[in-house]
This record gives C-alpha cells, structure tokens and sequence, in this order.
C-alpha cells in the first residue's frame, strides 16, 4: 500500500485529488494539509511514501515544505502538484529534491502514474514538463559534456550501470531485474550515486547521465 500525503491550501482540490487516488486500491491517503507547515508536521507523524504539494500555500510554500521534507524525511518521495507550470517554478522543485513534477489541468489518470513511479523511485514528470525540460537539455549539451563525463569519472562501473537506467526514467525495481540485482543493493547504488554526483533527486541524476553520454537522445 502506498501511503500518500496530500498538501493544498484549497479543500477542494485535496478532496477531488484524494477522490482520485482512492480509485485505484493500492493507495492510501493517510493525511491532508491545508498548509505547508502542516505538511511537515503531518509528514513526521504518518510517515507516508509519497508528499503531494501545491506550491502556493500559506505559512510554507510547497517548495520551502518539499526542501524541509528531503532534509528531515529523505525517504519521503515529494511531488508538485500545481496550476503553475513556469520553468523557474520545476527548476526550483527540482532543485529542492522534488521527485516529480505534476499539472492538476493534466489527465486525473497522470495522479495515479506519478505516486506509484515515485513510490517505486522513479522519478515523474507530466509529460509538458517533461518536453520542455528535454528541449532544455539539448541546449548547449555539447559544452556540459566534459564536465558530467568528470563528474561521472567517479562511479565505479556498475554504479555507472545504475546511472544510465536513472537516466532513462527506470525505476528500482526494473534496475533490479535488468541488472539482476536485489532493490536493496540497487537503493544503496543509489544512495551512493546521489552523494558521489552531489545531486538531491533522481531528475538531477538523469540530467548528468544524459550529458555524459549514457543515455541516448
């Protein structure tokens, strides 16, 4: 069962999105916050797998909540979920640990999609964002190249093996059975991979393997 946390100064929105989850039986909604302050606080106490937030809230905006949450909680999986789509917005949840990144004008079937592949440690973007970010990617690629092939110069190979199914968007479990390894040992090469790259989230790994060169595109 994943348990979920839903974060959103708007009673309405938190109940149509929990109406939502509660379609599919494998995830629970184990608490609501109407600010992010509360998300914090409501995150210690019932530990869910994944953290749902909207970035404008009262008290704590959701990406100041999603900072707070990856410093005090790192298992817990953060995801946005907001009407604003600006770059300098994904640009910030990323940076701030985010592991998805989600539209609520999107298909209700994508709130489904992005907790189980977060949950499962993927990492999830709509698909908008996701054109963009790639689109962002392609610029400029060639200059950032030397220094990510450094960066990844200090993984060992398997670790690199890792990296290149971050980067194509696989989560724990299919690098376990592609690398026929246990999701133990592919969390801990994670774990490593993260610390090693400096990174905070798995889009920030996969960004660097793309412009290494592991990943194709």
């Amino acid at each position: 069962m994943i348990r979920v946390l839903l974060a959103d100064d708007e009673a309405m929105i938190r109940a149509g999105v929990a109406a939502i989850l509660a379609t599919d039986p494998g995830i629970e909604v184990v608490a609501e916050a109407g600010d992010g302050a509360e998300a914090v606080e409501l995150a210690r106490a019932h530990r869910p797998d994944v953290a749902m937030l909207d970035i404008r809230m009262p008290k704590l905006d959701g990406l100041a909540a999603a900072a707070e949450l990856r410093r005090v909680m790192p298992e817990v999986a953060v995801v946005i979920l907001t009407t604003f789509d600006e770059d300098v917005y994904v640009d910030q949840a990323l940076s701030q640990g985010a592991s998805g990144f989600m539209l609520k004008a999107a298909d209700p079937r994508e709130l489904i999609i992005g907790v189980k592949a977060v949950a499962d440690g993927a990492a999830y973007l709509s698909p908008r964002i996701a054109q963009r970010v790639i689109a962002r990617l392609g610029n400029g690629r060639l200059e950032r190249a030397a220094p990510a092939r450094e960066r990844i110069g200090a993984l060992t190979p398997r670790e690199r093996d890792v990296l290149a199914l971050i980067g194509k968007g696989e989560s724990n479990h299919d690098i376990a059975k592609q690398l026929h390894l246990s999701e133990g040992t592919v969390k801990n090469h994670v774990s490593t991979i993260f610390n090693r790259l400096e990174v905070k989230n798995r889009v920030q790994a996969a960004i660097t393997a793309y412009e290494a060169g592991l990943v194709d595109g």
